[in-house]
């Protein structure tokens, strides 16, 4: 018996024979096309893309009618970026300009993507990365006339080891019943893991040299949640794993029930329970999962995979759209998050990439530098602000001066919308995300001029403990207990009470039910996050004492020592 380990992305237990997917690709070769057969190589690799986008299509309509937004919305995004001139036309450039074949040009241009995606701060945006590779290599294949034929050798029951999959494969997996997957990349943000949770599938990634360790056909097991997998496990081990997926059944059936029950702890404390959410599509995972809203519209998909940025009336319109599906509760959207460095994406082009992007010109800075892309986007949201419960939230917000410059453009935004006789609601509530340590520590001085704020844990615990939490060489050090942390999440709740304005939460923090107790201790009383996990945080929040868990958490954060911090958390879960 052997364990392996990896991050687990989706919940549940598996136990089946293993199949290993094989998707290494060939040397790319090179060589000179003469000047007369050029015109030829380009039809080549156009029929290509043509027979990519054929496939996509045919396995978007295997996607089960049940099927959450998701999987049709990460195989749109697929599609999308086979009509990006960056994929589409800038090979057929270098094909013409160098004389190469067309197998070499793209996978030049692939490298010259993954270069640009690599410098990018944001780690929702660096994973595009994967999709851009995903979707060449699918061309590549059909340029050197690989088949996509495993699926049809997979059977009902097996597990999938892989060194990578992408969203269509993720879908034909849940179509040809597979019980689950492991893959020796990815990250627990990337598409092919929000889909894995989406549909059910229990998945763990970066599993490193998994499809060394194990055999095809051999046994193993898939523990989704602790991120192990089993190979040849024993029959006690077998038998052991058997009960937990029972035990795991009847806990999803007691979720099921919770979706109309109101977050309220056992002292008749109020908690409120959103959703993340990235598409307008996203919306409906939201609603099946009993969200009070949406805590947080990240706007940056729309800027993605185009050459220009939307202009206001599509924004406008993708807004409208998410309110009108919520119209009775609110829908916080926050002002565009990207980094320094989108040659490739609509949203600042042109730019040399900087060295430290995490430091550099991004979010509200970007849009700041930049009006031309924000005063389109404050239009925009301010005009969907009148179909429902529109809040507008700044990002990275580390200064006064930041703040009272964002603050004097929508003024003067409300102002051309009032002389345009544009309706909009005047009284938006304006807020801003903690996640930068300034911001925490200053936190008292935001709050007289916001309406509400809301902690982005994500870069928050990156920036105070220095660390690139998508750095494997680094990452282990990514620890949101860290007392650092836990004293600035304090600070800014506290600075919120005083000030008698809401504090949420929306980063990953928000969404684990690990440290659902701890947060309601430290005063937080609204989550946001993802829908997957929205059931099982309430059903902790419906078996907590508030008041009990605040006398133990003032305790805990006068504790120095990480370890100590750790075990008493571990304790909170038990109270």
């Amino acid at each position: 018996m052997l364990a392996l380990y990896g991050t687990g992305v989706s919940d549940g237990i598996a136990i089946g024979k293993a199949f290993i997917l094989q998707r290494e690709l060939p040397e790319i070769p090179e060589y000179v096309i003469p000047h007369e057969y050029l015109e030829d190589e380009i039809i080549r690799f156009k029929r290509a893309i043509d027979a990519s986008r054929q496939q996509l299509l045919e396995i978007r309509e295997h996607i089960p009618a049940n099927a959450p937004p998701e999987a049709s919305s990460f195989l749109d995004a697929h599609l999308l970026m086979l009509d990006d001139k960056m994929i589409s036309m800038a090979p057929i450039d270098t094909i013409r300009q160098q004389q190469c074949n067309a197998e070499w040009a793209l996978k030049t241009q692939r490298d010259t993507l993954s270069a640009m995606f690599e410098q990018m701060d944001d780690h929702y945006l660096r994973n595009k990365k994967i999709d851009v590779n995903q979707v060449v290599n699918r061309i590549l294949r059909n340029l050197l006339q690989q088949n996509y034929d495993e699926h049809e050798k997979m059977s009902p029951g097996e597990i999938v080891v892989a060194d990578d999959l992408t969203p269509a494969d993720t879908v034909m997996l849940k179509h040809n019943r597979i019980r689950a997957f492991v893959t020796s990349l990815g990250g627990p943000i990337s598409h092919t893991a929000i889909l894995a949770r989406s549909l059910g599938i229990p998945a763990i990634v970066s599993a490193h040299s998994a499809t060394q360790y194990v055999r095809h056909g051999e046994e193993i097991i898939i523990d989704g949640k602790r991120g192990m997998l089993i190979v040849a496990p024993d029959a006690q081990i077998v038998a052991e794993y058997l009960q937990r997926q029972k035990d795991i059944l009847k806990l999803r059936q007691e979720l099921n029930r919770l979706k109309t029950s109101r977050g309220i702890t056992s002292d008749r404390k109020r908690i409120h329970l959103l959703a993340n959410i990235e598409l307008p599509a996203d919306v409906r995972a939201a609603a099946q999962a009993g969200a009070e809203g949406i805590g947080l519209y990240r706007t940056e998909f729309l800027f993605m995979n185009r050459a220009e940025p939307p202009g206001e009336e599509e924004q406008f319109r993708s807004y409208v759209k998410v309110v009108k599906a919520l119209p009775k509760k609110p829908v916080t959207i926050r002002t565009l998050d990207l980094g320094a460095d989108k040659q490739v994406d609509g949203g600042r082009a042109g730019t040399a990439i900087t060295i430290n992007p995490a430091l550099g010109l991004r979010a509200v800075r970007l849009c700041l530098h930049d009006t031309s892309l924000f005063r389109p986007q404050l239009r925009a949201i301010l005009r969907a602000s009148v179909y429902g419960q529109v809040k507008m939230m700044i990002p990275m917000l580390s200064s006064q001066d930041e703040l009272f410059q964002v603050l004097e453009l929508i003024e003067e935004t409300k102002s051309e919308l009032k002389r345009k006789r544009i309706k909009f609601n005047p009284k938006i509530p304006i807020g801003g995300m903690i996640e930068v340590p300034a911001a925490a520590i200053s936190a008292d001085l935001f709050a007289p001029y916001l309406d509400f704020f809301s902690i982005g844990t994500n870069d928050l615990i990156q920036y105070t403990l220095a660390i690139d939490r998508v750095d494997d060489a680094v990452n282990y050090l990514y620890d949101p207990l860290h007392p650092a942390v836990l004293r600035l999440i304090s600070l800014t709740i506290q600075a919120g009470k005083k000030a008698r304005i809401p504090v949420a939460m929306c980063g990953e923090m928000a969404g684990d039910p690990r440290y659902t107790r701890l947060l309601i201790g430290l005063g937080l009383m609204e989550f946001s996050m993802h829908p997957a996990t929205l059931l099982e945080v309430k059903k902790i929040v419906l078996h907590s004492n508030a008041a009990k868990l605040n006398r133990s958490v003032q305790r805990l954060l006068n504790v120095r020592n990480t370890r100590e911090v750790h075990a008493l958390v571990e304790k909170l879960g038990y109270s």
